[in-house]
């Protein structure tokens, strides 16, 4: 079989790179990224405590693309900030229709920590829905974090200073660097869940479990458990001291209307 110059498969990359990069700026345009919401709950009574904002892009050719592939798209693109902002704004105006005790989670990336001025846009974003700034959490995976630990911290305490909750996400799946654990304005760290998928079977998983939730609370941090799928992985992270849990044992990522009717399902809090 010929093989294709290298040089023509860059640029054929590229040209394709560029046409899905066109298609999502139009996508995002045309309002085409749907928002989903991936409940969670609490660990001490079972109550529905907020969702985590998900989204996915129905492509006319492709189909439906997930998170992960979008933001591939996006940062090939040069669109990440937009992408975000658009979850970001969607997420919040829906979520200003919920409980009070409810809490919104909304994923950063690394690209949006490099943006000067990402907190600012985050702080539009929630005056401009009029969202309480206490019942959001943006939650921030180590890897966002490598390439300038300071000044991702500065501009993650501006918004810490403003009332928004900061989360270490997919905690265990990476390098672990604990001097983030000193360094940001965190409130919360999130368990990944390849941390859980052993705990049942595996005593050395359960006590790596432990030790985190340990030092999570001698560090005033709340602890959430990602990836729960059986109701003896629930239990485990429930007795050892989570806070909260999320996976596909409780739901999965659902559309705004379905998470609508869950939270109605939900006994009568007190509106925003």
């Amino acid at each position: 079989m010929a093989r294709i110059p290298e040089r023509r498969m860059r640029l054929d990359r590229r040209s394709s790179d560029g046409r899905r990069a066109e298609e999502l700026a139009a996508a995002l345009s045309e309002d085409q990224v749907e928002i989903l919401f991936q409940p969670q709950f609490s660990c001490v009574d079972g109550r529905l405590t907020g969702a985590e904002a998900l989204s996915r892009w129905h492509h006319p050719q492709l189909g439906r693309i997930g998170i992960d592939s979008l933001f591939d798209n996006a940062m090939r693109g040069g669109q990440v900030s937009r992408l975000t902002r658009h979850i970001a704004d969607r997420a919040l105006a829906l979520a200003t229709t919920w409980p009070g005790s409810l809490q919104l989670s909304l994923n950063i990336t690394a690209m949006d920590l490099a943006d000067e001025d990402f907190a600012a846009n985050i702080l539009a974003a929630v005056n401009g829905t009029g969202f309480d700034p206490a019942w959001l959490k943006l939650e921030i995976t180590e890897q966002a974090l490598v390439s300038d630990v300071e000044v991702g911290a500065e501009r993650l305490a501006e918004l810490a200073d403003a009332g928004v909750h900061i989360a270490l996400d997919d905690f265990g799946a990476g390098f672990c660097n604990f001097g983030y654990l000193k360094r940001l304005p965190l409130d919360a760290i999130k368990l990944d869940r390849s941390m859980i998928e052993g705990i049942t079977e595996d005593e050395r998983d359960l006590a790596v479990l432990r030790g985190i939730v340990a030092l999570a609370k001698a560090l005033d941090l709340t602890v959430t458990a990602e990836g729960i799928e059986t109701e003896a992985q629930r239990e485990a992270v429930c007795r050892e001291g989570c806070c909260e849990w999320q996976g596909f044992l409780g739901a999965e990522p659902m559309a705004a209307e379905e998470f609508a009717k869950l939270v109605a399902g939900t006994p009568e809090q007190s509106k925003r």
